[in-house]
């Protein structure tokens, strides 16, 4: 996918791109290239891969879920931006943190987020696991997000505590998302969240299976968790 054919596919979704926005889609394909060359970033460095599998890709989820009518987005374990930049690109009235383990990526985020002009974008370097105990952003959110991050019984405890009560969790997963899903139901209805709705597709041009799932956050997630890091990924809510 080049780039004219990324601006003609979001316009058929209703995402017009002005000048601006399609300058700045340009400047991160760049930049993530030439970062990339200094830390693992991403194994996607070619334009039409990084068009599709990662600009697309993250702002199909805006397809599916209404992102004009929150305000306060937290992305877990962005690692290079994926998918919450894109959609802030595509939304600028959004209020975006990402929390990230990794200070090298948080120190990129910083210098992409400067170079485009990004506004009301926070990058906080800390594990998902600390991050959901501190009292500063636990339930502070309206929507969590996370794309390629965990399987969705793990995922779960790291972003559902972040979501305010009536906020939402919406996951990016690809092919085994059924499958994750079946394993995670127990950890969802534990950490106070339920499944809204759930929305399967194919990536255009390499018709890859996507799945996207939307949670509500319908009661307080239990003070216990997350767990200390590690935990939910050795040991899963069962």
């Amino acid at each position: 996918m080049n780039e004219q054919q990324f601006i003609e596919a979001l316009k058929l979704k209703g995402i017009e791109l002005n000048e601006n926005q399609i300058a700045q889609f340009k400047r991160y394909f760049e930049l993530l290239v030439e970062w990339n060359e200094k830390m693992n970033l991403t194994a996607i460095t070619d334009l039409e891969g990084v068009y599709l599998k990662h600009f697309y890709d993250s702002i199909s989820a805006s397809f599916y879920f209404d992102f004009t009518k929150i305000t306060s987005v937290c992305d877990v374990g962005a690692g290079a931006g994926f998918p919450s930049l894109p959609i802030k690109i595509c939304f600028p009235h959004l209020h975006v943190t990402i929390v990230d383990s990794l200070n090298k990526r948080i120190t990129f985020l910083n210098h992409l987020s400067e170079e485009l002009k990004l506004e009301n974008v926070k990058f906080v370097h800390s594990r998902a696991e600390e991050f959901g105990q501190n009292p500063k952003y636990r339930e502070q959110y309206d929507v969590v997000t996370a794309r390629a991050v965990a399987r969705l019984s793990v995922l779960s405890e790291l972003c559902v505590p972040l979501a305010k009560q009536n906020g939402y969790f919406v996951a990016l997963k690809a092919a085994a998302g059924p499958e994750e899903l079946k394993d995670a139901k127990k950890a969802i209805g534990t950490l106070g969240a339920s499944l809204k709705e759930e929305f399967s597709y194919l990536l255009p041009v390499e018709e890859s299976e996507r799945t996207i799932y939307v949670f509500d956050k319908i009661k307080q997630t239990p003070k216990k968790y997350p767990r200390k890091p590690g935990v939910p990924n050795k040991t899963p809510i069962q």
